[in-house]
Parts: structure tokens; sequence; C-alpha cells
């Protein structure tokens, strides 16, 4: 809940220029449903796509407030985020209503984000791989593994997520490495092909790190793509 038509404007106008420069990383927004005409408006054509932050698991009925994956494609989106670690925190979104918003995604042609990952408390009970597994079957048990050849997956450990702090890139690997060996049991490969992104407090002086790990294939990107030159500098950091 950030942003307005001028500040969009420059950040949006900035990022584009900037990602023209290096056509080899693939970037996209997730913006506030507000502002996904403006997004389509500044981003057509240059190297950025976009989508949005959330969406209603029906295709349509008498549910006020909420947007459906079909209005979501009128504007151009090519992304949608489901899951997201304040979707479930704030909203009490369950694995089961995450997994129906994933299915109505991909039933568009939206490419769904799917976010999981473990509280502070999860992963000091040692709980870590059980919920990220618990949050990955649902979608895998709705829609099958092969589902996620057209997705993209994103560990947010909630702890690390606007406090400052970071799991540590081999903390990170490990939760990623064994995301893609679950898949993996399944069906080798859509686990070779599976983008598996990072979110949790990444800044232009820690994503070199991170993404070297041979698991983390790039960043779900918060507070640090606010700034322009931040967020490009995280993106360049996916070239290298």
């Amino acid at each position: 809940m950030v942003g307005g038509l001028a500040q969009n404007e420059a950040l949006l106008n900035a990022v584009a220029a900037g990602m023209a420069k290096i056509p080899e990383v693939d970037c996209a927004v997730c913006v506030p449903f507000p502002y996904l005409a403006q997004a389509q408006q500044l981003l057509r054509g240059t190297p950025v796509k976009w989508g949005a932050q959330d969406v209603h698991q029906l295709d349509k009925g008498a549910y006020t407030g909420e947007v459906a994956a079909s209005m979501l494609c009128d504007f151009g989106c090519r992304y949608v985020l489901v899951g997201h670690s304040e979707r479930r925190s704030l909203y009490g979104e369950n694995s089961q209503l995450v997994a129906e918003k994933f299915a109505a995604a991909q039933k568009t042609g939206l490419l769904p984000i799917l976010c999981v990952g473990e509280t502070l408390a999860q992963r000091e009970n040692g709980s870590t791989e059980a919920v990220v597994a618990e949050q990955m079957d649902a979608v895998i048990k709705l829609l099958g593994v092969q589902s996620l050849r057209n997705a993209v997956l994103a560990y947010e450990p909630v702890w690390a997520i606007g406090t400052g702090k970071t799991a540590s890139p081999q903390q990170a690997q490990a939760v990623h490495a064994f995301i893609r060996q679950r898949v993996a049991a399944l069906d080798g490969q859509v686990a070779q092909g599976l983008c598996i992104l990072y979110g949790g407090s990444v800044k232009a002086a820690n994503a070199v790190e991170l993404f070297a790990m041979p698991d983390i294939d790039g960043g779900l990107i918060g507070g640090a793509s606010l700034v322009a030159e931040e967020f490009l500098a995280i993106c360049r950091a996916g070239k290298k």
C-alpha cells in the first residue's frame, strides 16, 4: 500500500530505462490494483513485465472489493502474487485458499508467484521444511506437480521481511534446495526448470552473494524496489 501517480511514474520510467541495459535479466513489478492501468501504459513495449499483488479465487460474483483474474488480464498483467506472507498472516489466508487463487490465476493464463515461508517461531522449533512443504503440497494436491511448469515459487522467511534480518545465503539455499528436491521427487524436469526466488530483505549489498547460490534463481524484492537505483543494482546482480 505504497505509491502515487507521480511517484510511480518516476520509479517505473527509471526501472524501465535501466532494465533496457540488462535484457538478459527477467524483471516484473507487482503494483497495487489502482495503478495497473498506469503500469500498463508506462511499461508496454519495455523489458519490464507487470502484475498484481493478489487475486480472488473465483471467476466473478458479488464479492465487493475483490478482483478477478480476468480483470488483471484486461490490464496486461503477466504475473500475480499468491500467498504472500502478509496475506497469510494479516488476512488469515490458508494454504487451501492460496492453492485456489493459484488455480484461478493459471486458468486465465497468468503466471502465479507462489509465496511460501516460515515464521521465526516455526524456524526456531525446527519446522521450516514441514511448513514450506504443507504450503507447496496444497497446490500440488489440487493441480498436480505439472502446474509448477507455469509458475514461480518465492521463498520468503517471514522473520526476515522488514526486520532488517536476512537469512544467510547458506540458510536460504538450504530451503531452496529442499523446495527443488521435493518437486524433483515427483518430476525431475519440472524441478529443473522451476524458478525459485528468495524474498527476505534482499538489497544491493547482499544480492550478489544470495544469487550465487545454486538454487536461488532471483529475488522477490520488497522495500528495496521502491528506490530505482537500488532495485536496478539488485537486477544487475542477477546478471552476474
